[in-house]
């Protein structure tokens, strides 16, 4: 954990007016922002693109911050999608996959006399006043009881209650922009509000990371803390503290490739057992949910089980059947399967739908490459630059500028967003893995 000192919050904006007021703020200063670069470009003084995106990215990250929840979770989810965010504000958003501004004190003690009647060092033989760590939808701290180190999650005031007001809020500014119709996108934006507010759902967490880590438990390598629905409540969840660090200061070690390779392994592993034994996944592979160690060669701890994607079995048997070799080298079987997830359209013409099947066919060669090799070597760096640079791509081409509606299941909204975590975390962690594949 990081021991950097950071600025508390004594009071989070939890109405939807107060909300929303929030955002017009940051709205005008992004505006000043764009002003002041104009300004000093006029008069012959130094602003560069770079300095105007820095300081937009401080002031929306400071937005983000204070204002917790889902608005925060997209940051999060941003960060992970390098290639389309700006250097600034990749760097910037990266901010949320570790650490933000904790809750004051007064706040915390609140949350637990709600959901108690007991302050928490009442409730807890000692009980850490400052928050080893803060995110998106609650803050951790440190305690013990009963001889047992523990961590304590507190769900921020209010976070439940503004997810809708929020994507209210912002919908109608995404739809202006992408110039989309709000008929079409609404399965995708329910599926993400559904998302979110299953994160709320502290009680749900508790009983899901129970029910994966006995399912995982034959796995190697792997360890999950066990949770204590006694000293749980809705906005508060009580789980073992698990040894370990960060990714970023891990790496910090310069651990071995050995050891790099089997935390890969570890990881690849559960995510692969997830999907194809228990048709759900841990759906928020970002760095901040995971305890790396050197321990027995390498041991991955999982945290967080707030965001977990439930894979109806039609789904599943469509995402296996996209990324096997005999799919891609026919187009035929591939546009039916296009057909069947809703990427190709009775009403495509001929020059449209063949667009999109080669489309995808490269698309899915590239995405599904490690499924199909017998080990994986995601040290090499072009792999995940290549995967960027198709991004990139991909943005540039006028057809799909020109798209006025989104494809495809809204089921791959998190199954895309975990694998690109999942991909992200081995890159980084320079792992080479056996991936199963024959």
């Amino acid at each position: 954990m990081s021991d950097t000192p950071v600025k508390t919050l004594t009071s989070l904006p939890t109405t939807k007016v107060a909300r929303a007021a929030r955002f017009a703020k940051t709205g005008l200063n992004v505006g000043a922002n764009y002003v002041k670069h104009y300004a000093k470009r006029a008069v012959g003084a130094d602003s560069t693109m770079a300095d105007l995106h820095a300081a937009n990215a401080a002031e929306l990250y400071g937005t983000l911050s204070e204002m917790k929840g889902s608005v925060l979770k997209v940051a999060q989810m941003l960060a992970m999608e390098k290639n389309l965010l700006p250097t600034a504000y990749a760097d910037q958003f990266a901010q949320a996959q570790y650490q933000t501004p904790p809750l004051s004190g007064p706040l915390v003690v609140k949350a637990f006399r709600d959901a108690f009647g007991k302050s928490p060092f009442e409730v807890f033989e000692e009980f850490d006043r400052e928050a080893r760590q803060a995110a998106s939808i609650g803050q951790v701290h440190f305690a013990r009881k009963d001889g047992l180190e523990l961590a304590v999650k507190v769900q921020y005031p209010g976070v439940a209650d503004s997810i809708r007001s929020d994507i209210r809020l912002v919908k109608p500014v995404a739809l202006r922009v992408l110039g989309l119709d709000e008929a079409t996108v609404r399965p995708y934006m329910q599926e993400v509000e559904a998302r979110l507010i299953e994160e709320t759902d502290y009680a749900l967490e508790l009983r899901r990371g129970q029910e994966i880590a006995t399912a995982c438990a034959g796995l190697a390598h792997l360890q999950f803390p066990r949770y204590y629905p006694h000293l749980s409540s809705a906005r508060i969840l009580t789980m073992d503290w698990l040894p370990g660090q960060h990714l970023r200061e891990f790496l910090l070690t310069e651990p071995s490739q050995a050891i790099r390779n089997q935390l890969g392994q570890a990881l690849w592993d559960f995510y692969m057992f997830q999907l194809n034994e228990l048709r759900r996944v841990h759906a928020d592979p970002h760095p901040g949910n995971f305890l790396l160690r050197a321990d027995e060669g390498g041991t991955v701890g999982v945290l967080d089980f707030g965001c977990v994607k439930e894979i109806p079995e039609d789904v599943h048997r469509l995402f296996i059947s996209l990324l096997a070799p005999e799919t891609l080298a026919d187009p035929a079987k591939l546009a039916a399967l296009l057909e069947e997830g809703g990427v190709l359209q009775a009403s495509d013409a001929p020059a449209q739908r063949s667009f999109y099947v080669e489309t995808m066919r490269a698309s899915l060669e590239l995405v599904g490459r490690p499924f199909r090799q017998a080990t994986f070597d995601f040290g090499d760096p072009s792999y995940m630059q290549a995967l960027y640079a198709l991004g990139d791509d991909l943005m540039q081409q006028p057809e799909l500028r020109q798209q006025r509606e989104p494809r495809g299941s809204e089921h791959f909204i998190y199954l895309n967003r975990t694998y690109v975590g999942l991909y992200a975390l081995l890159t980084e962690l320079k792992a080479s893995i056996r991936t199963g594949a024959e």
